[in-house]
């Protein structure tokens, strides 16, 4: 038998993965917060509602309950052949990260601390494969493009910061205990269940609204920032893959092509018959219609970050050579997958 345990679990990734883990017979296991809107109507509401799941409180800021739910899990399956513990919780958005770094930090990087910590203590580590979600963001202010497993980290948020200390002291777990530790560097992965805070949700929830209200505007901030898209279910396929393999490691996921923020603006409104043309420039550029004028984008400074980061592209060649993983979406099928959804 074979046990999952997600933090994290009613996100984009989350409840992907638990989609997946259970088509593969998994038992899967759920941290949620207290504060967590109506189960029923997150990402997880019809496996919870079918009671495929199991769920426990907690809040990454205080993982005083890790070592309670580990002995639980030990208790209910005797049989136990392997737990795997996806830490999949954080606060993800790098923009607000600027706002209040410190949570930013007790939940990305001391909350990934005490979680290896407690695994470290728990008296079956052995059965114990323990995933960290890393990210992009590490690489920051790149110093080489595509970026690898061996590329230097230089972190431009105090997100990345954080993810960087998870980054490291997972790996010193690793290295320090001898304990199956795998991060997992993720490029920017997308699909409907994205919060719309995330710009590529906003565009697409945007344009929803813009065929409802002509007098609607999408406003974002960096138009000319380069990232390397990817669909998150086969970032979720990634994550399980690294945990399968015999020996525990970094990998980087990506799809290795670049595309800028304008682009993905284009191509989704391309899909419901808009052609955006740019005019002006910095914080006076507009976006607007080809055919009837009208504005469709507008820039605002509010969302321009402090410390930005112009350019994201990986090389996911560990990956495809150790795992055989590989992309199976690219960048036009995912924004067709997410328009579908959020513009039917």
């Amino acid at each position: 038998m074979r046990v999952a345990l997600i933090t994290g679990i009613t996100g984009q990734d989350g409840s992907y993965l638990s989609e997946l883990l259970l088509e593969k017979d998994y038992v899967v296991w759920g941290i949620v917060r207290k504060s967590t809107r109506n189960l029923s109507e997150s990402y997880i509401g019809e496996l919870y509602d079918s009671g495929k799941l199991t769920l426990r409180y907690g809040d990454l800021q205080d993982c005083s309950f890790v070592p309670d739910i580990l002995s639980e899990i030990k208790a209910a399956y005797p049989e136990l052949e392997r737990l795997e513990i996806y830490n999949l919780g954080a606060l993800t958005h790098v923009g607000l990260s600027f706002k209040i770094p410190e949570y930013c930090t007790n939940v990305n990087g001391v909350g990934t601390l005490k979680l290896l910590e407690a695994v470290r203590r728990c008296d079956y580590n052995d059965k114990i494969r323990f995933y960290q979600a890393s990210t992009s963001e590490l690489f920051g202010k790149v110093v080489e493009s595509p970026q690898n497993e061996n590329t230097p980290f230089y972190p431009r948020s105090p997100y990345g910061v954080s993810k960087l200390y998870a980054y490291w002291i997972a790996k010193n777990y690793r290295e320090a205990y001898g304990l199956y530790v795998c991060n997992g560097i993720l490029f920017n992965h997308e699909s409907s269940r994205r919060d719309p805070i995330f710009l590529s949700r906003k565009v697409t929830t945007g344009i929803r609204d813009i065929l409802k209200d002509k007098s609607y505007r999408i406003v974002l901030g960096n138009l000319n920032s380069l990232r390397d898209w990817g669909h998150a279910k086969d970032f979720v396929r990634g994550m399980w893959m690294m945990m399968q393999s015999p020996t525990p490691d970094d990998f980087v996921l990506s799809t290795n092509v670049c595309h800028s923020v304008r682009e993905f603006i284009e191509k989704a409104f391309a899909l419901k018959g808009f052609h955006v043309k740019w005019e002006g420039e910095n914080l006076e550029e507009v976006g607007y219609d080809l055919e009837t004028g009208r504005v469709l984008v507008t820039v605002s400074e509010e969302f321009f970050r402090p410390a930005e980061v112009d350019l994201l592209m990986g090389d996911n060649s560990k990956a495809v050579r150790v795992l055989g993983w590989k992309p199976e979406h690219d960048f036009d099928s995912l924004i067709q997958d997410m328009m579908q959804h959020d513009c039917p």
